[in-house]
Parts: C-alpha cells; structure tokens; sequence
C-alpha cells in the first residue's frame, strides 16, 4: 500500500509566503525580466545618491523655516493642533496654509522626538520618492535611459535640493502633483478608473498642502486623459466625474470639519481677514497671488511685463531672471526645445500612444505652472519654482531619448547639437551670476559642450564618438547645476526666503526684480541674507546675516518697540537661556506662556522654550487674532504670562492693526523689564481687568 503525504494548509501556506517574502528583495534587484541587467542596481544606486545629498548635513538646517517647525512641535503635543495646523500648542491662531505637511512631520516627532532632522526627514523622502515617480512616468514609455536622465535631473535641480531639504509644504505638494501624473499616466494605458480616481485622492491631498497651486494640474490632467485615454468619450468623461469626486472627498472633509465647527470652538484661521477657510483659499493663498490683491500680506504686489513690482517684474522671461534662473532654469530652455521635439517626432503615433501622452503630461505641467508664476502679480517666491523641477527633468530624459533613437538622421543630430549648445552656452549664463563660485567650472562647461556636439555631428563617421558624446552632453548639461546643489547640501538654510547654491550678483532682483540689480532680496541688499534668513533684527538694516539680533527700531511698516527681535521673514530669533527659563517658569499654569507679535517671532520663543507662545497677528501679523478685546479678556482670565516687545510688522497691506493695538495696550498697563536682553511685560503682574 502506497502511502501519500498532503501538507498541511498552514505549512504550505507558510513556505508559500516565506518564499514570496524571499522574492521581494530580488525582484527589487532584478527589475522586469526584459531589463538589461544594469537597470535596476542603476535605478536603485540614483535614489541612493538622491538620499545621500538629500540627508546630508541635513540638520545643519536647524529648525528651517520656524514658522512651520513650531506648528509641527505644537501639532506633535496636541491633537487639536495637528488636526487643525495650530501655530501653538494652545490653538490660537493656524499657520496660512492646510495642514498635510504639517501632520507629515509631526507624525515624525511623535515617532522620533523633537529634533532638526526628525522635521526634516519626512521632506528629503519625499525627494526620493519624487525622483522614482519621475523615473517612472519617463521609463514606462521610453527607456530606463531616459528615465535615469529625468530621475537625475530632477534630483540635481538646486532649488529641488533645496526644497527637499526644507519643511515648508512645497516638497509634499512636488511629491503628490507628480504622483498624481504618474497615476493619470496609468490609467491611460489600461483604462481602468481606479487609477484615475487614485489620481484624484493626490490632488485632493495636495489641496490640502498648498490650496489652488495643487489645481494648476488639473487642466492637464483632464486634457491628457481626454485625448489619450483608451476608452470611449463617455467613459472617460465618467471616470473623470469619479476623480472629481474622489477629490472633493479627500480634500472637502477637513475643509468641512474648519467651515462647519463654530469659531469659538477652533483656531482663527491663518491669513484670512474674517476667519474664513475659503477667503484663505480664494483671496491670500489663490486668485490673490496672481492678482496681487492680497489683503494683509507683507506688502502689495503687482509687477507688469515692464515694471518691477514687489516681488518683481511679471513677464514671459520671469523664470529665466537671475532670482529665478539659479534655482530651476538651468535646463528650463532645453527642456522647452525637446518638448517641441517631441510633440513633432510624436505627432503621427496614435491617439492613445503612451510616449505622446508623457509628453503631454509633463508639457502640460510646465507651461501651465510655469506661466502661472510668470505671470503672477501676487507673492511668487523663487523656491515655488521648484514646481516645475519634475516636468524639465522628464522632458529632458524624454526628449533627449527620442533624438538619440533617431541619431542616423542628420537633422536629428544638427538639432540634438544645437539643444547642447544652446545649454551651455545658458549654463555660463547663469554661472556668471556668482563669478567667484568654482570659475574653472565654466571651462569645463564649454569644453565638454563644444565637444558633444561635434561628436554628436560626427557620429556615423565615428563609432567610438557614441559614448563621448553622451558623457559629455551629461558634463555640460548636469556639472553646473550638480555644484549649485552640493553647495546648497553643504550650507545651512533658515527663515522663510532661502534660495540655493552660492550667493549671486542680483540676487532677489536682478534683471528688473526685486528691487535692481544688488539692491535685492538676498545677499547684499536692504532686505537682508536670504542664505541664512531673512531677519527682523538689526537697528537699522532690514534683515542679518541670521536673523539674530536685538534690534530696537526696524521692522516693515509698523512696529518694533524695545530690544529684542524678532525675525519675521528670517532664521530662529537667538533667544537667552535666562528667557527660556522665565517662559517655562510656572509656564503649567498658563495657555499660552507668552504672546509676540508675527509668529516668526513667536516660533523662536515657542521653539526655544518648549512653551505654548500666542502669535499675535499670524504670520504677518496683520490678521485680527486676537482683538484687543480678546486679548484683555485672555489677560484677565490669566491665561497669558509674558508679553515680548519685538520687531514684527503689525498692520500691512490693509490688514488688521490689532497686533499693534495690543501692544500698545500692554505698553501703556504694564510694566517692562529685560530679560536675556529682550524687552518683556509680565502679564500676570498688576491684576489688569479686562477693558481696564
């Protein structure tokens, strides 16, 4: 008699599972089947390398931007402050924008303690995981060539070294935009909805990263997948009802739970002038920023293609000016150039054709964004351009791989030779703008330029040329712009304004900018070192070196009564251990352990102390949180200990002067000492009353 031994369900389940879970390391190596060995540990040692410069000297930062730090120590010690993006533990006012970057990071402190780099942290993945999305929207189409190239070139963007290395929302709204390509992308290859609706999720979540930035992808989204989807017209208008949907949902529920829960019962909502959600959405942080029309900003905006506004001259060129060019423009041309190459090399494929829609995709996405910032009368930092990091890298991977495809044509090779030239030739441009940073550096551009295009010329005549011209068409295009990031890795970025790569000639200004050339908002002029902070600080220079300092006069159009300073724009206010210690004093039995005007001002204090402090006036300290009313009440209830005098702006821009009225309340009923070197009222001395 034959015996047959079955297994068990749990031991074959078992092996079954171990042997997948064994898999998993080696499929991650091995990539698909159909790769050439070299493409994987490729991929992989890119992302690497991205980590590397990334991570690097990470914590040099120090608490980055303050104004977002001290909201994420707030939000990782009270839950009310993480779900609302309170600037303080004791929710008086939330910082201007929703939330999602915020929980991102102090979900990270939870896990990790406060701490530099447990803030930070969360933005250089995000770095990393954009890089593989950009790697993968190209690859999926192309190549893994032409991937790599996008990948790198998107890692290598000095201002995306900068952003994702810092902890203002841009790096998770880069993350969620791009991911929201990728998912489009996916779901024009096979028709299916639920990447489509997937790709709705992003976008909703990325509304709730940067508001309606996040829907300057939305035309093209729905343009591509219109055109290129494979399924018929009703079905593709139907599943982009279904991502409406999706989008309305991941976004509307916190939109809901701030517009429908009384304003008594949650925070005042940051840069809106009535506590309104949608007033922030629609006016300070949307159609005002290209308008210009931004009640309660730190000035009016407003530039015209031939007049310098505030934040600068508006026009076709503006992402080319030199506050600009060094952070993103690098390859901005040539990736302007390769996207004609490819709507022409492609303009016969069919309709649902995957390389077609990628170009589209992420030609969509530059233009649109890129015009939007162009023309933007409102506040358009240089780091928002780091928005457009993703779509040059992938044009460029993508359109370089199409030329290279078709190199035994002589016109692609002419073509292929000029786009080389023509980087160059900008890469001295911009190089140019710091002429003391790495000056044998441009020799090297020239030279490896002049020599890809002949040899991209000579190809066919050549074999051996192949390989030179590819690794020096990669010395010229990527040698620059690869400095400009290592030397932002290297240097230690604070306040709200930072900018990548070495100091530059013109700064926030040249070229019509911020103010004409060395007179700008970065490196020499009135408004301070953007480097290293934007600072409230000095007597009488607008900004410092850190945005240290004890300035008695300063600040922007309002008010800087006594030492002490505050940094509205700029790095942490340096703040004594003998005032850390007067705010921690008895600190339990307070809400909010002090109160400063402008939260760049508070966060320091807030940071330093590990003490709730009460941002008087927000960001700018413009909006009406609180009212002097309010303020006496929370006087007399006990509930505030400490006023600090500093250098914040109080009323701008026709926003609100209660900043500035409670100040000079508190001046006029109480008493002011020194403490560290800080000008500060004891609130809880006197028994002031309300109204008195």
């Amino acid at each position: 008699m034959t015996t047959t031994t079955t297994p068990t369900r749990s031991g074959g389940a078992a092996t079954g599972f171990g042997a997948r879970v064994r898999a998993v390391p080696a499929a991650l190596w091995r990539g698909r089947a159909t790769d050439a060995a070299w493409v994987r540990p490729a991929f992989l040692g890119l992302l690497l390398l991205t980590a590397v410069l990334y991570l690097w000297n990470l914590a040099a930062n120090g608490w980055a931007n303050a104004f977002y730090s001290a909201a994420v120590q707030a939000g990782a010690s009270n839950w009310e402050a993480f779900l609302y993006g309170s600037s303080d533990a004791g929710n008086s006012i939330t910082v201007d924008k929703p939330p999602a970057s915020l929980w991102v990071m102090a979900l990270s402190v939870r896990l990790f303690g406060l701490s530099s780099f447990s803030i930070l942290l969360p933005e250089a993945i995000m770095g990393v995981l954009t890089v593989a999305l950009v790697y993968a929207i190209v690859r999926r189409h192309l190549s893994p060539q032409a991937g790599l190239i996008a990948g790198g070139v998107t890692a290598l963007t000095p201002v995306a070294t900068l952003m994702f290395r810092f902890n203002n929302p841009d790096a998770l709204l880069v993350l969620l935009v791009t991911l929201a390509t990728y998912l489009t992308m996916r779901g024009l290859e096979d028709g299916r909805v639920r990447w489509v609706l997937w790709a709705g999720v992003a976008v909703g979540f990325a509304f709730l990263t940067k508001q309606l930035q996040a829907f300057l992808i939305l035309p093209v989204l729905v343009g591509v997948y219109l055109v290129a989807s494979p399924r018929r017209i009703g079905v593709r208008f139907a599943h982009l009802f279904g991502a409406l949907g999706t989008l309305i949902v991941s976004a509307g529920w916190w939109v809901a739970i701030v517009t429908l829960v009384p304003a008594s019962m949650r925070p005042y909502i940051g840069g809106s002038q009535d506590d309104s959600f949608l007033e922030l959405t629609f006016g300070y942080n949307g159609f005002g920023r290209l308008t210009g029309n931004e009640t309660g900003s730190v000035t009016g905006g407003g530039g015209g293609t031939t007049g310098g506004g505030t934040w600068g001259a508006t026009g076709i060129g503006r992402m080319f000016s030199s506050e600009f060019g060094t952070q993103i423009a690098w390859l901005l041309p040539a990736a302007l150039a390769l996207l004609v190459v490819g709507l022409v090399v492609l303009r016969r494929r069919p309709r649902t054709d995957g390389a077609r829609a990628v170009v589209l995709l992420l030609g969509g996405t530059l233009v649109v964004t890129g015009l939007a910032f162009s023309f933007g009368e409102g506040i358009i930092h240089p780091y928002y351009s780091v928005a457009l990091a993703p779509a040059i890298g992938g044009l460029v991977g993508a359109g370089a791989w199409l030329l290279w495809q078709r190199r035994a044509a002589l016109r692609a090779r002419l073509v292929a030779a000029v786009v080389v030239l023509g980087t160059t030739w900008w890469t001295v441009v911009l190089m140019s703008e710091a002429s003391t940073f790495l000056p044998w550096l441009r020799v090297v551009v020239v030279m490896a330029g002049v020599l890809a295009a002949v040899a991209l010329i000579a190809l066919p005549f050549v074999r051996a040329f192949a390989p030179i011209a590819v690794v020096a068409a990669l010395v010229a295009a990527l040698v620059a712009p690869a400095a400009w990031s290592v030397d932002t890795a290297l240097t230690a970025h604070t306040g709200s304004l930072p900018t990548a790569g070495p100091a530059v000639a013109a700064g926030f200004g040249g070229r019509g900018g911020f103010g004409g050339m060395r007179q700008h908002f970065g490196q020499q002029g009135a408004f301070g070192q953007a480097r290293q902070g934007f600072g409230f600080g000095g007597a009488r220079r607008f900004g410092g070196q850190t945005g240290t300092g004890t300035g008695t006069q300063g600040g922007f159009g309002g008010f800087a009564r006594g030492g002490g300073g505050g940094g509205l724009l700029g790095g942490d206010v340096s703040v004594s251990s003998t005032l850390v210690q007067a705010l921690r004093s008895n600190a339990s039995s307070y809400t909010w352990a002090a109160a400063a005007v402008g939260s760049q001002n508070a966060a320091s204090y807030q940071l330093a102390s590990g003490e709730s402090v009460m941002p008087l006036g927000g960001f700018n300290g413009s909006d009406p949180s609180p009212t002097l009313e309010q303020f006496e009440q929370y006087v007399a209830n006990g509930q505030v200990h400490y006023f600090i005098a500093s250098g914040g702006i109080g009323r701008s821009n026709g926003g609100s002067s209660a900043s500035s009225e409670i100040a000079s309340w508190v001046e006029s009923h109480f008493s002011a000492t020194t403490v560290g070197g800080v000008t500060v009222y004891d609130l809880s001395s006197g028994s002031q009353t309300a109204g008195a």
